[in-house]
C-alpha cells in the first residue's frame, strides 16, 4: 500500500462502531468475545480499494484517490454493512469481502471456543481470518485460497493490522493436511457438495460450517460404526457467495421450462440448486409444492465416506437424493 491508512484511524473506529451498533440492533453479535472483534479489527485495511457496480461496469474506489470525496466515499463504503467486490477478472468476480452481519452470524454459529483450531476456506481479503486471529489467537487460525494473488494480498493485509495467522496457497477443496486437524471449518466460498478430504482433517466433534446452494449448512463431525460422519442442518437464513475455484467441484445444471412464480422464489431456488443433477427440476418443484415450501433448516446434509446426500427433515426418512459429486 503507497498510502498511510493511519490518516483514516479515528474516522474509521467512529465507522466502525456504528456498524457494530447497528449489527447487534439487528440481533447480531451477541457474543460478547466476537463484537469485541468486530470493534477493534479494522475492516478497512482490508479493502484499500473496492469495485462498485456502475451501469453494467465496475468502478473502483480506492484510499489514494486525489479527490477526497471519493476517499471519503471509499471510507464510508468499508464500513456498510453490505459485501464488497475486491476482484474482478475480465469482467467476472472472483473475490470480495463479504457482508459483515452474515460474518458475525457465520462466525458465531461456528461455536468457537478457546483452544480451537480453524481452517478458513477462502482467504478473501483476509479480514475474515483477522477476526479469527482476533479471537482465537494467530497460531490457531489457517486459510487456504488456490490464486496466489489473494493469499499474498491477504497476507500483506493481515500483516498491516497487525495479525499473523498462517496463509496457504492451495486448492481448498483438499483442505491443509499439514495443519491438520481441526476443530472447525469455515468456507467462505459457495460448495456444491462437501469435499471429501476435509473429513479426515476434522478432529471428531469438530464443526464445519459452508455455503451450499443459497443457505449456509451445519455440520456437526463423528465416529461411528460406519466410519466419519458428519450430518447437519442448514441454517434457516440465505447466503450467496463466490463459487469455490480449483480443483474443486464440479459444476451442475437443472433445466428450465417451469412456472415464474416457482423459479422467482427464493426458497424454491434454494431447493433448485440442491437438487440440481439429482431430481428433476418438475420434481423438485412438486416436492416443493407438497411439502408447502419449507424453509431452509428443514433441510440437512449427511457424509459418510464416499457417499454425500441432501434430505428433508430426516437423513432416514422419505425424500433424501445424492448430492452433485466432487470432480476427479
Amino acid at each position: 500500500m503507497g498510502v498511510d491508512l493511519e490518516q483514516y484511524a479515528d474516522p474509521a473506529a467512529e465507522a466502525r462502531q456504528s456498524l457494530v451498533r447497528a449489527i447487534v440492533a439487528d440481533g447480531g453479535l451477541t457474543d460478547p468475545a466476537w463484537r469485541a472483534a468486530f470493534e477493534e479489527v479494522p475492516r478497512h485495511l482490508f479493502v484499500p480499494y473496492y469495485f462498485v457496480g456502475r451501469g453494467g461496469a465496475y468502478e473502483r474506489l480506492w484510499c489514494e484517490d486525489p479527490d477526497p470525496v471519493r476517499r471519503s466515499q471509499w471510507l464510508r463504503g468499508a464500513y456498510t454493512d453490505g459485501p464488497l467486490a475486491t476482484r474482478v477478472r475480465d469482467g467476472e468476480l472472483i473475490s470480495s469481502s463479504s457482508q459483515p452481519s452474515l460474518m458475525a452470524r457465520m462466525l458465531e454459529e461456528l461455536e468457537v471456543r478457546e483452544g480451537h483450531s480453524v481452517l478458513e476456506i477462502g482467504a478473501g481479503t483476509g479480514y475474515n481470518a483477522a477476526l479469527l486471529a482476533h479471537r482465537l489467537g494467530d497460531e490457531l487460525v489457517t486459510t487456504v485460497d488456490v490464486d496466489p494473488e489473494i493469499t499474498e494480498s491477504a497476507r500483506t493485509h493481515l500483516a498491516a493490522a497487525g495479525y499473523h495467522p498462517a496463509v496457504i496457497t492451495g486448492d481448498g477443496a483438499r483442505g491443509c493436511r499439514e495443519r491438520a486437524p481441526f476443530d472447525r471449518i469455515i468456507a467462505t466460498c459457495t460448495l456444491t457438495s462437501l469435499p471429501f478430504d476435509w473429513l479426515p482433517q476434522c478432529r471428531p466433534g469438530a464443526r464445519i460450517l459452508a455455503p451450499l446452494s443459497t443457505g449456509l449448512i451445519a455440520l456437526r463431525v463423528r465416529d461411528d460404526s460406519r466410519g466419519r460422519i458428519a450430518e447437519g442442518h442448514f441454517l434457516r437464513t440465505s447466503a450467496y457467495f463466490v463459487p469455490l475455484r480449483g480443483g474443486g467441484l464440479a459444476p451442475v445444471g437443472h433445466g428450465g421450462g417451469l412456472p415464474r412464480r416457482a423459479v422467482e422464489n427464493d426458497l424454491f431456488r434454494f431447493l433448485l440448486t440442491l437438487t440440481a443433477g439429482s431430481l428433476d427440476p418438475h420434481e423438485a418443484l412438486s416436492l416443493w409444492e407438497r411439502e408447502r415450501r419449507p424453509q431452509r433448516d428443514r433441510f440437512g446434509i449427511t457424509v459418510s465416506g464416499q457417499h454425500q446426500w441432501a434430505w428433508l427433515d430426516d437423513p432416514e426418512g422419505p425424500y433424501a437424493w445424492p448430492l452433485g459429486r466432487p470432480s476427479s
